[in-house]
């Protein structure tokens, strides 16, 4: 039996400070007296007919022999001398029938000093002398406060009849001597075995002091006034209950944790939920894992934590998902539901994976995934050396957690996306979302680098390539855009001139001065050069002259009379403000340029979604005078490395049909614009893959290596092209060139070519011509088409319908 701390069952303790008088910190007198138990019995069993009664006589003669025990009790060795007869009488507070498993004691009043406990008790907190041993979700001074609150509401009740309610939620913690895990309990100080008894006259309390209570309950001062504590004794016992909350309050504490954005990739924080997981499901050798999937990649998401929670990557920080195929992993992910394996080493069809998992120590182990929006993303694991330690009992309490480490998986994930993004954002700007993912990665491993060296240095990038990619390039350029830029700029120049002239004009009629007569014939000379020849330079130059030696004079002038003053307003009313010069037809062209742009631009953006659509490729377009575009498609592009020539011949034939838009469109734009502007269309071929890489310093995809970079002089070069013996540009409006360099590049274009003029976008017959030598680059041709701008079926998208009722023709090429 172990109903007494062993202190007290063989030997004698004296303890009358701790038993009786004012414990420390603490405003009244107590006594430890079993007489209110006693009383109980004479009163719960008082009809001596009932068996019950009979039996409580018996007690009452037994108690008559032990009068020590219903006074106040100075020494603890009175219990342990009537071990029996208290056995007796506190089978009243604590049944028989649950005394081995409850967690209860009875402690000297207002003290967490035990004198006569269960045996589950006595195991779990029982200290020396009957300390309890514990830890309270309180500090001191709260404890101290709350017990004295106790204590006046107690005396309220028992004594004026006042019901205040005084309830604190206490958890207690204690260390298991059997696992060393922490175990938590919800606890209740039964008070009513204690007496209330009153030293001396009691003065009543008045209905106002009644009513101030209620406000200042919480004032020890008024407490003490109203209620002073030396007039009154608090004799009895305490009984003590503890429930176990360990479950409830490990969860609470997981999910408060969990809340914290380190909780997962914190070394410290991420061992603190390993031990409280061990707590949770009582497995003192718990190991702990977690991992997310990104893409193809497994992530270990404390990236810095040394401690042994990972079973499997101990030697990685990520591993391909293909490294997995077949484990353990893979089944409870494909499933997606937690796996059990009792003994790892019985495990039949056992990987790679699972004798890594050996080897470390482990035997047992349990895998869930983890889901998050009913997507698989990432895995729980929890381990154990000891076969068959983890088992489907444990499944309950798993999925209890599960969705707490799903949502802090998932932020982390977050979290370290922002990070990649960040990173990408400042050494990349912005990426093409097709080739993200090989950003990502390089950034993941260029973060995990960092972290394995411990260097505070920025995040270093390894080199970006993609090989063996397909090129396709296009361009829509204004026609003549420079000769047209110089005869807007000569026209408002000469326009400005002649303003000016009309100034010095009216100045001299006004006052015959020699040296306005000079500054006119400059004038003139001006405008007859400008007339004649715009050549360079010439602008920065009228405009100097007539800013030091025409407008500075105006101020002068304007007094020479109204009609000069007319002629200076006009002048400032036609010179643009900002630019101080006169701007309308430049601004005039330069909106026509715009709108052609814009209109290829945003026509371009429309189909690309379509294009994306047929097989995801990089896309970049730049607008100048026109607009140009460069698409690269591969295998080593998209991040799960399917290609086929299928696809690459969708685009080269979708590129065609787009080119045929835009001509349709920049021609029915022309009569609109202010500066009718015509625009031609070339589109350029090249069969051979190449490997482009992405230059950090430039923030921007460039070919790589000496002989692709032909393609890339080729690109800057061949709108300025002419048709070999002839002075012919190769582009012309209304017309697409296609330009290649190989025969069998003509051949495939030439079927794609007749399919659009069964469509009907093409018309006429297909020119071949042979281009003049470029610098550096020799031996180009180009296949000329006529587009039929009268057909309004180019107006609409580019239908995918098309695209595959022109495999036949494609299959055939």
């Amino acid at each position: 039996m172990a109903s007494l701390p062993q202190s007290l069952q063989s030997s004698s303790v004296d303890v009358q400070g701790a038993v009786e008088g004012n414990p420390k910190g603490f405003p009244f007198r107590t006594a430890l007296s079993l007489a209110p138990l006693l009383s109980f019995w004479s009163s719960e069993f008082g009809n001596v007919l009932s068996p019950k009664g009979r039996f409580a006589g018996i007690v009452q003669e037994e108690a008559e022999k032990a009068p020590e025990l219903f006074g106040p009790i100075t020494d603890l060795s009175v219990i342990a001398r009537y071990r029996e007869l208290v056995d007796v009488l506190m089978a009243a507070v604590f049944p028989p029938a649950s005394f081995e498993k409850e967690f209860g004691a009875a402690l000297v009043p207002f003290q967490l000093r035990s004198f006569y406990a269960t045996p589950a008790f006595e195991r779990l907190f029982g200290g020396e002398d009957g300390a309890v041993r514990l830890k309270v979700n309180l500090d001191p001074a709260t404890l101290n406060a709350m017990r004295s609150l106790k204590a006046y509401a107690l005396v309220l009740a028992r004594v004026h009849a006042v019901e205040l309610g005084v309830h604190y939620p206490l958890t207690l913690t204690v260390a298991d001597p059997d696992t060393g895990l922490e175990r938590h309990f919800r606890v209740e100080f039964d008070p009513r075995f204690i007496e209330v008894e009153t030293v001396g006259p009691v003065p009543p309390l008045t209905d106002d002091v009644l009513r101030r209570l209620r406000g200042a309950f919480l004032d020890p001062e008024f407490l003490r006034q109203v209620i002073p504590p030396e007039s009154f004794v608090l004799r009895g016992f305490t009984v003590f209950r503890a429930v176990e909350v360990t479950e409830r309050e490990v969860l609470s504490s997981l999910k408060r944790d969990l809340i914290d954005k380190e909780s997962i990739v914190s070394n410290v924080r991420f061992e603190a939920l390993q031990q409280k997981l061990r707590t949770l499901f009582r497995r003192p050798e718990l190991r702990f894992g977690l991992a997310a999937l990104e893409g193809d990649q497994v992530l270990i998401l404390n990236y810095g934590a040394e401690c042994e929670h990972s079973c499997i990557f101990a030697d990685s920080r990520h591993l391909s998902t293909s490294a997995f195929t077949g484990s353990i992993y893979e089944r409870a992910v494909v499933e997606g539901k937690p796996l059990i394996i009792e003994d790892l080493t019985a495990w039949p069809g056992r990987t790679a994976v699972e004798d890594d998992i050996i080897g470390s120590g482990l035997r047992n182990i349990i895998v869930a995934p983890l889901h998050y929006q009913d997507e698989v993303i990432g895995t729980l694991e929890l381990g154990s050396p000891r076969p068959g330690d983890l088992d489907a009992t444990h499944l309950p309490l798993l999925d209890e957690v599960l969705p707490l480490f799903s949502m802090a998986v998932q932020r982390s994930m977050e979290e370290l996306n922002n990070r990649v993004q960040a990173v990408i954002k400042e050494k990349c700007t912005a990426i093409h979302p097709v080739v993200e993912w090989r950003f990502r990665k390089a950034v993941l491993q260029g973060i995990e680098q960092q972290a394995e060296a411990g260097a505070e240095s920025g995040v270093e990038l390894e080199p970006i390539v993609f090989e063996r990619v397909y090129p396709l390039y296009a361009l829509s350029d204004i026609r003549g855009s420079s000769t047209q830029r110089s005869l807007a700029v000569q026209a408002d120049l000469l326009a400005q001139l002649h303003l000016a002239k009309d100034v010095v004009q009216a100045a001299h009629q006004a006052r015959h001065l020699p040296a306005l007569d000079e500054l006119r014939y400059r004038l003139d000379k001006h405008i007859a050069r400008i007339e004649k020849n715009l050549r360079s330079g010439d602008e920065v130059g009228i405009i100097s002259f007539l800013r030091a030696d025409v407008e500075r004079q105006f101020d002068t002038l304007q007094e020479f009379g109204v009609a000069v003053r007319e002629r200076v307003a006009a002048y400032r009313a036609a010179v643009d403000p900002k630019l101080g010069t006169v701007y309308a037809r430049r601004r005039l062209f330069e909106e026509s340029v715009t709108r052609i742009a814009e209109a290829i631009s945003a026509y371009l953006d429309l189909e690309e979604q379509a294009a994306q659509a047929m097989y995801p490729h990089y896309f970049e377009k730049q607008k100048t005078d026109g607009v140009d575009y460069q698409i690269y498609v591969g295998a080593s592009l998209v991040e799960d490395g399917r290609f086929d020539p299928l696809y690459l011949k969708s685009l080269r034939l979708w590129q065609l049909m787009v080119t045929c838009g835009v001509a349709l469109r920049t021609h029915q734009l022309r009569d609109r614009l202010a500066v009718p502007l015509e625009a031609t269309h070339l589109v350029l071929v090249q069969h051979a893959p190449l490997s482009i890489r992405f230059r950090f310093d430039e923030k921007r995809f460039d070919v790589d290596g000496a002989y692709d970079i032909r393609y890339e002089i080729v690109k800057k070069r061949i709108d300025k092209a002419l048709i070999k013996g002839s002075s012919d540009r190769v582009t012309q409006p209304g017309k697409i060139a296609i330009v290649y360099a190989q025969l069998g590049e003509a051949q495939e274009y030439r079927g794609y070519i007749e399919y659009l003029q069964h469509l009907g976008y093409l018309t006429g017959e297909v020119e071949d011509v042979e281009l003049e030598e470029l610098q550096g680059v020799h031996g180009l041709r180009a296949l000329r088409v006529t587009v039929d701008l009268k057909n309004p079926r180019i107006e609409r998208a580019a239908s995918v319908r098309d695209l595959t009722t022109a495999a036949p023709v494609r299959a055939a090429l």
